[in-house]
């Protein structure tokens, strides 16, 4: 059996969870998916899923044989594109991923630029809270704040954003303005759970980092509704630079605590690296990276 086609069914089948959806995916007959699987199983000498009358899981060694399995597969597309020219002009569909409030404000207004060069890509924005496995999710390119783990993605740094306290003059008019990070117990403080976890926010001084925790007045998930509470005089939130320059800019909230502020956090395009990058990703990080650089910049509140 075609060893190519073989890997083709293994990661429809851990992508759908299901044979009988892998096939129908494929369009291939649930004893045609078995058999591939068998097939692969028998040359790896082991099981790649276990499988009962009611439940389908991959096992370990699937697990570390479907990254690689995904990575021929790209690489085997870009190849083909390449072959019969299309490495010449950016096409097909691109995913790009980022952050809710970064893609809102920064990302889409570059993705719909760069469309209106490139009239043979079409794109879809994905925006989450959380990091998406590319390769796993049929993502292209990601837009990361933040240290970047050690991994088979390629990044290209467009710049930093720092994290800030924000609270409405109003409200710092009546609690008064805290002079050091141990003050915020004595305040109303609103937790945006993704700069905040476990009720911890982390300072830096000249002594070093140290941690403080709080017990928020009022906890979400969601930085945009915690930035709206905070300018209507609730209390003191978190946010990153971008989240409230503007605000910031027309008065409508004042930074806190600047002093302890930590260092930025880096912004970086990325996206996984193979043999042969697909045109549409190397013309769209082209476009993006100095355009979401000037951004940032624009952005920093040290020259606001």
């Amino acid at each position: 059996m075609d060893r190519l086609h073989e890997l083709e069914v293994f990661v429809a089948v851990a992508d759908a969870g299901s044979f009988t959806k892998a096939g129908t995916r494929l369009r291939l007959s649930p004893p045609a998916v078995t058999r591939a699987i068998s097939a692969l199983e028998d040359r790896l000498g082991a099981r790649v899923f276990s499988r009962t009358t009611r439940s389908l899981t991959i096992t370990d060694v699937g697990q570390r044989f479907l990254e690689g399995a995904r990575r021929v597969l790209v690489d085997l597309d870009a190849a083909e594109k390449e072959a019969v020219g299309e490495t010449a002009m950016p096409q097909g569909h691109l995913t790009i991923t980022a952050s809710v409030t970064f893609g809102r404000s920064a990302l889409a207004p570059q993705v719909c630029g760069f469309l209106g060069q490139h009239p043979r890509v079409t794109a879809s924005v994905v925006l989450l809270d959380r990091i998406v496995n590319l390769v796993e999710e049929g993502v292209d390119v990601a837009v990361r704040i933040g240290p970047l783990p050690d991994s088979s993605l390629i990044a290209k740094r467009v710049g930093a954003v720092r994290r800030v306290l924000v609270a409405s003059p109003d409200y710092l008019a009546r609690r008064q303005t805290p002079a050091s990070p141990a003050e915020l117990k004595l305040h109303s403080v609103i937790a945006f759970t993704g700069l905040m976890p476990n009720r911890e926010l982390r300072f830096d001084n000249d002594r070093g980092a140290k941690g403080v925790i709080i017990n928020p007045t009022f906890e979400i998930n969601d930085a945009a509704a915690a930035i709206d509470a905070a300018e209507k005089g609730h209390g003191i939130t978190i946010a990153l630079s971008y989240m409230v320059h503007e605000r910031i800019r027309e008065g409508k909230l004042v930074t806190i605590l600047d002093d302890f502020t930590p260092p930025p956090r880096p912004v970086h395009l990325v996206y996984p690296q193979t043999r042969l990058v697909a045109p549409k990703v190397r013309a769209f990080v082209d476009y993006a990276a100095p355009r979401l650089k000037l951004v940032l910049a624009q952005l920093d509140l040290t020259g606001s």
